[in-house]
């Protein structure tokens, strides 16, 4: 009997290897052994090994392999129409770009619209194929649950039908029943926020951004914690703009935080804006001065200031209603005593907490609202408009971290003041990592004086930041729910939740080579053919499914000028996929570095015995060489923590920006932007721009963090004083360009710039332009362009 072995956590779960396994015992009893193991590999260091086939005394190891066996045990290779619809499984469905995705599964709706099988009158191996298919797809169960238009009706039908099938039966009570492995990260968090009156289909929550700036990694973790109970709860997820200070917002921070949810596979039940309930809240607020509980005073911003700290009550705390009312109407036409007024809540003068020392909650503004125009000279302040909103739309639950504590005795307040439905308020602590500035205003800061290229920049913790320097959106995404709920304030490193990408990259990456151009040595190989031959070589040693590359092999190959002063004479070495060569001389300047290497092919040696493993690049007629630039960096402040009253500019890094010029592969050219590689022996990296991107004709390739601390440590004590550059604007700006010189070796013929014909490199002065987001997610052809970012509105 054959065993079929498949992994309960693998990445994906192999569902369409388990629906074919099972559908073979219906097709014939007792074929197979299904057993299902905790984890998400079945060998150790193999992420792809989720399943595997124990069958005619062979060892199948890996899904696609192992659905092409079952495939033919089920007999669909004796089928045409199945055999089509079992590779349209593993191939379109298992596609991550979501464009490729929606197009399939409309694709198979289509199909399915007189059809209750797939392919003929009854399930067959294409139906179970097919269903195991979606079952795996993370992006097709949220669209499944939220009963999206996205599968469409024909699909869905289909789908739920095929589900009750005793097959499919069997497979989910087999994978339901393997004890779940108990989670090893000391990084888990609680998600026992302790919600009260929770009810299945009743939970409500909201996710309320500013659009003052662009996402940052703590609102991503605000955004997937109110997702994450709104889905638990199988409940209600609203995205709220609050849209309350025309001074900083803009529609264009608006629509990227739209984009950047969509990026981060969040789906908003319903999207509002605080600026849809200005009439209600200063209705309200009419009703508080009515009421005595709201007062409009004059007095200056220091003096409040002082009054409030030392609890001494203002003038006008005792004006009448009427006197009031008068007042709050002088506010609202904006007059020139309106404009010096400001309402507040009449709470407290002394009370302990100062949060409740009557606070602000109206103040006049004159600029014109990106909504509303210039209708509203006065606006609502965060404390008064959000419990308002949260009760008339309907929230059970507003989560918010613990910044707000202090404040969520004013949120209740407002309840009973207004005689409104109140909203259950939780807190979680806030997500903050050392050398990292979350705050927007000093975000800003950095992006006004021309240190940053963007809120994309590589070193911001913005969502655009950090997918632009290469974190994938399910490292994010699941370092986040791993940090839980709990409201245990920590500081954390960058090593863990970079340490987690690479887990997740590793796997899919192709492997590339790529040559510092600083020194770069030419080696004559002497007994190699004098035609170069281009063969083709696996992009992942592990993982056959990425395909091939073209690796030239010359007599003329390159090397980095670290390795060739390495070497010794009659020294054997092992040229990496080619095997070991003698280097049998070496020349070298008058400073000492090498010029040129002559090596001799030792192919019989054993790639075991030699110390050195070293990288090299061949070229070809047609196939040369690539010219690139590594880019690495550093954090933007030196300090771990910043206190409020730090000053930015006393911690500023000297230098955060470091690049290499260098050559790649020619494979690397064929690359799209976002793809991530990894650089044998350098390390990860992706293409954040294309050659023809660039305007010096380069590939740019920015570094991937690996996770490990000592990479991660900052930079700054380890670079040599520099003289600051200037900004645009002419302020000292010392995030000025370092781009490595490359020095040209003396001389000979085998000067490897004249042997490749690469141009000199140039001083770069504008790396980066800021663009719209790239990469996993496919969005939609923009409808709306802003100023920065070319970006969909979000439905």
């Amino acid at each position: 009997m054959a065993v079929l072995t498949l992994t309960q956590k693998g990445s994906p779960v192999p569902f369409i290897a388990a629906a074919l396994g099972e559908f073979v015992n219906d097709v014939s009893p007792n074929t197979l052994t299904v057993c299902w193991q905790a984890g998400n590999t079945l060998q150790e260091g193999n992420k792809a090994a989720t399943a595997t086939l124990e069958h005619d005394g062979r060892t199948i190891v890996g899904e696609a392999a192992v659905v092409a066996e079952l495939a033919k045990l089920a007999g669909a290779d004796q089928a045409e129409d199945q055999q089509q619809w079992v590779q349209f499984a593993t191939e379109r469905l298992a596609t991550k770009n979501f464009a490729a995705l929606d197009a399939a599964l409309a694709e198979a709706n289509h199909h399915l619209v007189m059809r209750s099988y797939v392919a003929g009158y009854a399930a067959t191996a294409a139906d179970a194929a097919l269903w195991g298919a979606l079952r795996a797809s993370p992006i097709v169960q949220r669209n499944l649950k939220d009963r999206t238009p996205m599968l469409g009706d024909h699909l869905v039908r289909w789908y739920t039908h095929v589900a009750t099938q005793p097959f499919v039966n069997r497979l989910v009570e087999a994978q339901a029943a393997v004890p779940k492995e108990k989670p090893q990260s000391v990084d888990q968090g609680s998600f026992d926020l302790g919600l009260e009156g929770v009810e299945n289909g009743g939970v409500v929550t909201r996710f309320p951004p500013e659009p003052s700036g662009y996402l940052h990694i703590g609102h991503a973790k605000a955004a997937l914690l109110n997702e994450y109970f709104a889905r638990t709860y199988n409940g209600k997820l609203i995205v709220r703009f609050d849209d309350t200070n025309p001074t900083k917002e803009k529609a264009e921070f608006e629509d990227s935080i739209m984009e950047d949810l969509r990026l981060l596979g969040i789906h908003a039940d319903t999207i509002t804006h605080t600026s849809d309930y200005f009439q209600q809240i200063y209705e309200y607020a009419l009703l508080l001065i009515k009421r005595g509980l709201a007062y409009v005073d004059d007095t200056d911003q220091a003096t409040m200031r002082d009054e409030r700290g030392r609890g001494i009550a203002s003038r006008c705390r005792d004006l009448s209603v009427e006197d009031n009312l008068a007042r709050f109407e002088q506010m609202r036409q904006a007059t020139e005593f309106g404009q010096t007024c400001c309402l507040r809540a009449k709470i407290s003068v002394d009370c302990p907490n100062k949060a409740m020392r009557d606070p602000a909650i109206y103040r006049c503004n004159l600029t014109a609202h990106h909504r509303t125009g210039d209708f509203w000279k006065i606006y609502p302040m965060y404390d008064f408009c959000c419990p308002i909103v949260d009760s008339l739309e309907g929230v059970t639950h507003a989560l918010r971290s613990m910044e707000y504590r202090d404040r969520n005795p004013l949120y209740e307040w407002f309840f009973p003041a207004l005689d409104l439905r109140p909203v259950a308020i939780k807190d979680f602590s806030r997500m903050n990592f050392v050398y990292t500035l979350l705050s927007k205003r000093k975000l800003q800061w950095f992006v006004d004086q021309g240190f940053v290229t963007g809120w994309d920049d590589p070193r911001f913790p913005t969502v655009r930041g950090i997918y632009r320097r290469g974190m994938t959106i399910d490292a994010l995404r699941q370092y986040v729910l791993m940090q839980g709920a709990s409201q245990k304030n920590m500081l954390l490193e960058w090593d863990k939740i970079w340490a987690l990408n690479k887990k997740l990259i590793d796997p899919v990456a192709p492997r590339h080579t790529a040559l510092l151009k600083q020194g770069l040595v030419p080696a004559t190989i002497v007994d190699a053919p004098a035609t170069p031959e281009i063969r083709e070589l696996p992009k992942h040693k592990k993982n056959p499914e990425l395909g091939t590359k073209r690796t030239v092999f010359s007599s003329l190959v390159f090397i980095d000028q670290a390795d060739a002063a390495s070497f010794e004479q009659n020294e054997e070495i092992t040229m990496m996929d080619w095997g070991n060569a003698i280097v049998e001389s070496i020349e070298r300047s008058s400073e000492g570095t090498v010029t040129a290497l002559s090596l001799r092919l030792h192919l019989e040696g054993d790639v075991k015995t030699t110390k050195k493993k070293i990288t090299w690049l061949g070229q070809a007629p047609d196939l040369h060489p690539v010219e690139a630039m590594l880019v690495d960096y550093d954090y933007l402040i030196t300090k771990k923590r910043l206190e409020e009253d730090d000053s930015v500019e006393d911690v500023l890094t000297p230098v955060t920006e470091f690049t290499d010029p260098a050559i790649v592969d020619a494979n690397v050219d064929q690359l799209q932007q976002g793809a991530i590689i990894q650089l044998e022996r350098r390390g990860y990296y992706i293409v954040d721009k294309t050659r023809a991107q660039s305007d010096l004709g380069f590939v740019t390739l920015i570094k991937i963090p690996d996770g490990k601390a000592a990479n991660l440590a900052s930079k700054h004590k380890e670079v040599p004083s520099a003289e600051p550059k200037k900004s645009k604007a002419g302020k000292s700006n010392p995030w000025g360009k370092k781009v490595t010189s490359v020095a040209q070796p003396a001389a000979k013929s085998s000067n490897p710039d004249e042997a490749l014909n690469l141009p000199k490199p140039e001083e770069v002065s504008s790396m980066y332009v800021t663009r719209p987001v790239y990469g996993d997610v496919a969005l939609d052809t923009p409808e709306q362009v802003s100023s920065m970012y070319s970006t969909k509105k979000y439905c």
